[in-house]
C-alpha cells in the first residue's frame, strides 16, 4: 500500500480525517455488533421470529426509506449529509439506553432504531463514496481503498468479541452508548473536512433520478457483471452464516470455541487479503487482480458440507473460510477503486445506493430461501446449492476490459 496516501499536505490531510472518522465509526460499530439483538432478546424477552423481523426490517424498510434520498444526495454537498447520518444514528442508538434506563424501552422502539440505523448508513455510504471518489486522486485510489477495507476488517475482527466482553460486564445498552458515542467522534472529525459544492443540477425528473443509478450500471458491461456477481456472493454468503452455525455446531458437534476459531480465522484472512490487494494489484495489474481475487472468493464453499465430524473437517472448514474471506478481503478495494473509475461523479451516489439498495432486498431473500431448502432437506444439502450457486457466479466477472472513462 502507498504510503504517502495518508501523509503530506492538501488532499491528504483530508482523507486522514476522513479515514480516522470512518476507523472510529466502524471501531464502535463492531463493538456493539450484537447489542441490538442481545437488548431484545435479554431485555426485551421477545421470540426468535421477532430478533428476525428485526434484521429483515433493517435491511428492507430502511432500503425503500434511502432510496429516494440518493437523487438528493448526489446534487448537495457530501460532508454535510456524512455529519447528519452520523447524528442522527447518535441520536437513534444513544435512545436506546436512555429507554432502557427509564423504563420506557419497548420492541417497536429497536425496530425503528434499527431501520433508522441502516437507513443511515446507507446515505452516508452514498455520499461517503462519492466524496472519497473527488478527494482522492485518482493514482491513489487504490491505496485509499485498501486502507478503508483493512481498518474495516481489523475492526469486524477485534470488535466483536471485545464487545462480547463488555456486554458480559457492562450489558448490552452500557455497549450500545459506547456505539453512539463513536457516531458522535465520526461527525466531529468530518466536520474538518473540505467539502466542495456539488455541481447543480437545472431540472429535476425525479422518477428518472432515483433509478438513474441502476440505469447508469446496465450501461456499462463491466459495472453490470459485477452487479449480478456482488448480488450473488452477497447472497450466498450471507445465507451461508446461519447454516454454518447450525452445520458446525448441531451436526457436526464441535464445540463453541472451536467455532470462535473459525469465525476468527476468517477476521484475520480479510486484514491479509486487504492488505495484499495493492501490491498485487501493481505486480499483476488492477483488471487481472479484479478478475483473481473473483474467481477466488467463489471457490471455496463448496468444502464446508463436506467436511466430517473431526479435526480434519474442522481444518476443512477453516480453510474453507480463510480462503473465502481471503480473496474477498483482496476483492472488495479492487473493486471499489473499479467501480470508481467507472463511474462519474454526476452519477457516483446514485450508484451506491442502488447498489446498497439492491443488497438489502436480495439478501434477506436468499437467506429466507437457503433457510427453508434446509427445512426440507438439510443444512449440509442447502450449503452444497449454495457453493453451485457460487461457483456459477464467477462467471459474472468482466472478463473482458470494458473499463471506460466516464
Amino acid at each position: 500500500m502507498a504510503a504517502d496516501v495518508g501523509t503530506g499536505q492538501g488532499w491528504r490531510a483530508d482523507f486522514r480525517r476522513r479515514w480516522g472518522a470512518y476507523a472510529v465509526s466502524e471501531a464502535g460499530s463492531a463493538l456493539g455488533y450484537a447489542a441490538l439483538p442481545i437488548v431484545a432478546v435479554l431485555v426485551l424477552g421477545v421470540s426468535d421470529f421477532q430478533v428476525s423481523l428485526l434484521n429483515v426490517l433493517a435491511g428492507v424498510v430502511s432500503a425503500v426509506l434511502a432510496l429516494p434520498l440518493a437523487p438528493w444526495i448526489e446534487h448537495h454537498r457530501k460532508i454535510p449529509v456524512m455529519v447528519a447520518s452520523d447524528l442522527l444514528r447518535f441520536a437513534a442508538v444513544a435512545s436506546v439506553p436512555v429507554a432502557a434506563l427509564l423504563d420506557r424501552l419497548t420492541y417497536w422502539h429497536l425496530c425503528v432504531v434499527a431501520v433508522v440505523v441502516m437507513a443511515g448508513r446507507l446515505a452516508f455510504d452514498a455520499a461517503g463514496v462519492a466524496q472519497l471518489r473527488t478527494l482522492v486522486p485518482p493514482e491513489h485510489r487504490a491505496a485509499a481503498n485498501g486502507r478503508f477495507e483493512t481498518t474495516l476488517w481489523s475492526a469486524n475482527t477485534a470488535g466483536p468479541p471485545l464487545g462480547g466482553v463488555l456486554i458480559s460486564w457492562l450489558g448490552p445498552t452500557v455497549v450500545m452508548a459506547v456505539d453512539a458515542v463513536s457516531f458522535l467522534g465520526s461527525a466531529l472529525l468530518l466536520r474538518r473536512v473540505s467539502s466542495p459544492p456539488s455541481a447543480p443540477i437545472e431540472r429535476h425528473h425525479w422518477a428518472r433520478e432515483i433509478t438513474a443509478g441502476w440505469r447508469h450500471i446496465f450501461a456499462h458491461r463491466g459495472l453490470t457483471a459485477l452487479f449480478w456477481n456482488s448480488m450473488i456472493f452477497g447472497g450466498c454468503v450471507l445465507a451461508l452464516t446461519p447454516l454454518l452455525t447450525v452445520f458446525v455446531l448441531r451436526d457436526l458437534g464441535f464445540p463453541a470455541w472451536q467455532y470462535g476459531v473459525i469465525t476468527g480465522v476468517a477476521g484475520v484472512a480479510g486484514v491479509a487479503g486487504s492488505m495484499l490487494a495493492r501490491p498485487l494489484g501493481r505486480r499483476l495489474g488492477e483488471h487481472r487482480l479484479l478478475l483473481l481475487s473473483g474467481v477466488g472468493r467463489n471457490l471455496w464453499l463448496l468444502l464446508i458440507p463436506f467436511a466430517p465430524a473431526s479435526t480434519t473437517g474442522l481444518v476443512m472448514i477453516s480453510t474453507a473460510e480463510f480462503l473465502l474471506v481471503f480473496f474477498a478481503g483482496m476483492f472488495s478495494p479492487t473493486f471499489a477503486t473499479y467501480r470508481m473509475n467507472a463511474t462519474g461523479d454526476a452519477y457516483m451516489s446514485r450508484v451506491v445506493m442502488a447498489w446498497s439498495v439492491t443488497n438489502k432486498i436480495v439478501q434477506p431473500v436468499c437467506i429466507a430461501a437457503a433457510g427453508a431448502l434446509a427445512a426440507v432437506t438439510s443444512a449440509r444439502t442447502a450449503m452444497i446449492v449454495l457453493g453451485v450457486v457460487l461457483l456459477l457466479g464467477a462467471s459474472c466477472l468482466p472478463w473482458k476490459h470494458c473499463l471506460r472513462n466516464p
